[in-house]
């Protein structure tokens, strides 16, 4: 082909490119809560009104409850003003508890919550970012549940449970496996691990967790477009399943942002880090609201 006839055919094709582009951006991309848009709020669109989010100051102590042959330490976070409160329970994950980490919690109890955090990692003396599970710890997460329920200042009998990472699988097997589905109103997780950590590499790749199959109280998941560790088809796939259940999940990906929007410290932290976690916190509060409110 001739240098002259090339050139005709690389402008015609820009041309193309050109008049497609004048309809359509180059690349779309469709997050999974701009399918129906549920998030369409009226008064801020027509009105420029946006809601007001109380803000408690937080008090936290130490606490303990029994697990079978353990004591599980624990951190109780509660608004300072007294008064009762609705129940959280807040699960870590991998990373376990530590000054990042216990900051969530803490969001939680400053939106007017009573927060359980369990450390079931040194209940069973498991270090920092276990490798492998211990079925152990699920029954001290659903000890957990009980012991939230018992205490003074709590309203309601049900809580919510709230995760993160490893977190996610924990507090699923809680509801599931040990029957506590009866005693939560609703399970929130952040980018949850569903799947067996002891499974095979390719059930880590492309499968969930069956126990995804019997969650029958409502969800709420987040996780950030850049998700960097292979957990996005597993939350995905299973969301697909219970949706076909007609189960009703809510799925959020944060366009900009992977793992730990909701932690990540100063000297890496993004603004997009930073609308997502304020963003996540004030719709966590009101999904638990709004299921703590119509529990029996």
């Amino acid at each position: 082909m001739s240098l002259s006839r090339l050139s005709v055919v690389l402008l015609c094709c820009l041309a193309a490119g050109s008049a497609g582009a004048s309809h359509e951006p180059w690349v779309t991309i469709q997050y999974p809560q701009d399918r129906d848009k549920w998030w369409w709020d009226d008064a801020w669109w027509d009105e420029g009104r946006l809601d007001r989010p109380e803000n408690h100051e937080v008090e936290m102590t130490r606490v303990e409850y029994t697990s079978g042959d353990v004591d599980v330490p624990a951190y109780l976070f509660r608004p300072r003003k007294p008064g009762r409160y609705l129940p959280v329970l807040f699960q870590h994950g991998r990373r376990g508890l530590d000054d990042l980490t216990l900051r969530l919690p803490r969001r939680l109890a400053a939106r007017g919550f009573v927060v359980l955090a369990p450390d079931v990692w040194s209940a069973r003396f498991i270090e920092k970012y276990p490798i492998r599970h211990d079925y152990r710890s699920e029954q001290d997460v659903a000890r957990g549940i009980d012991h939230l329920l018992s205490l003074p200042g709590i309203r309601g009998r049900r809580a919510c449970v709230v995760s993160h990472t490893r977190g996610g699988y924990l507090t699923l097997k809680a509801l599931v496996k040990h029957g506590r589905q009866d005693r939560v109103a609703c399970y929130v997780s952040y980018y949850p691990h569903w799947q067996d950590p002891n499974a095979a590499e390719p059930m880590q790749v492309y499968r969930y967790a069956p126990e995804v199959n019997d969650l029958k109280v409502p969800v709420l998941v987040f996780f950030g477009e850049h998700e960097q560790y292979q957990r996005l088809r597993p939350i995905m796939e299973g969301i697909k399943a219970l949706e076909q259940k007609g189960r009703k999940p809510r799925l959020i990906v944060y366009p900009g942002v992977g793992r730990g929007f909701d932690f990540r410290p100063p000297r890496v932290r993004t603004f997009a880090d930073d609308l997502a976690a304020k963003d996540a916190v004030r719709r966590t509060e009101l999904f638990i609201r709004a299921h703590l409110s119509q529990a029996p």
